[in-house]
């Protein structure tokens, strides 16, 4: 079995990777930017592997058996150039890293803690104990939790949740979920005003489609209203930009978390945004790294080398897309 991977962020675990093939199995590892090298080399690869295969590459394999993402998304995997023979797999392992920051920073931001840090470098003891005419702000126990979408991240999340002490309920495509989850209700997209309106925190992480980008725009915003979190690990779009934007900006809501945006960099810098978010002191701000641990690689090698090792036995494999 001839292998090439061409994802960096496999890379530091390059020695896990080869002690875990199959016996006889050859790799070459390829920067995924060198187009030219890794057309060369997939010639003659039975298994890809990386988390971006333009078509004009795929369309030089001739002996391709399997295309695997180095995680979940496959939209940078040309799909369609592929022969139908060629299975598309993906994998995981970043539910847990994602999990930990969904809590974190709704934490941050339902007790105030990015206020109270702004202004106590100015000086200013931003607490009900110090102002009376602060309020005091609420544990995260006493929130209803709003899943847009609950998926492997949003069961992890509510794992942490729940053990927080606090209640949930979700819309799913299906309008279904486990019926031992312990959320209060699960209902189709069509209530998603419903979810916005009776929750504290809202965490999105529903696969992007044509039917759920801007699902969330200025009506839902205002129904999550100025006591409510917004925590988006989802797709930038599934929410409406502007909206977003003007939420945050007149207070409509509290706060969001946003890891994922509506512009992406070229050479690692440019805005995630037509609008400057980055003004805005509601808002917690990451590069798309909400999953970005060393355990979630390390889990997502564990994966695929254990897809190889079934593709090598002639066994069925483990998270095949759908194509």
């Amino acid at each position: 079995m001839r292998i090439i991977v061409a994802d960096p962020n496999l890379a530091p675990h390059r020695e896990r990777f080869e002690r875990q093939l199959p016996a006889g199995a050859s790799v070459t590892w390829h920067d995924a930017a060198d187009r030219d090298a890794l057309s060369a080399g997939i010639v003659d690869a039975d298994v890809f592997v990386g988390s971006k295969l333009p078509a004009a590459v795929a369309q030089t394999a001739r002996n391709l058996r399997l295309v695997h993402a180095a995680g979940a998304g496959v939209d940078g995997i040309a799909v369609d150039a592929l022969p139908p023979n060629v299975l598309v797999a993906n994998t995981f392992n970043h539910e847990r890293s994602i999990a930990e920051y969904v809590l974190a920073t709704t934490i941050l931001l339902r007790r105030r803690f990015l206020d109270q840090d702004r202004q106590l470098r100015e000086g200013i003891w931003a607490s009900s104990v110090y102002d009376a005419a602060l309020t005091q702000p609420d544990a995260l126990g006493a929130a209803h939790v709003g899943f847009v979408g609950f998926g492997h991240i949003g069961q992890a999340c509510w794992n942490l949740f729940q053990h927080m002490g606090c209640t949930a309920s979700a819309v799913t495509g299906r309008g279904s979920a486990d019926p031992g989850a312990g959320l209060s209700w699960v209902g189709k997209p069509d209530r998603l005003g419903e979810l916005m309106a009776e929750s504290d925190v809202v965490v999105v992480s529903v696969p992007l489609s044509e039917s759920t980008a801007g699902m969330i725009g200025d009506a839902e915003l205002a129904a999550l209203g100025p006591q409510g979190i917004l925590v988006n690990v989802g797709r930038g779009p599934l929410v409406q930009e502007e909206a977003l934007y003007a939420a945050l900006e007149k207070r409509k809501i509290a706060g969001a978390a946003i890891d994922v945006w509506y512009e992406y960099p070229v050479d690692g810098a440019g805005s995630p945004s037509r609008f400057p978010f980055a003004e805005l002191p509601n808002i917690v701000m990451t590069p798309h790294s909400s999953g970005i641990t060393r355990q979630t690689f390390i889990g997502r090698i564990d994966d695929i080398t254990a897809n190889l090792g079934r593709l090598d036995r002639g066994e069925p494999l483990r998270n095949v897309v759908t194509r």
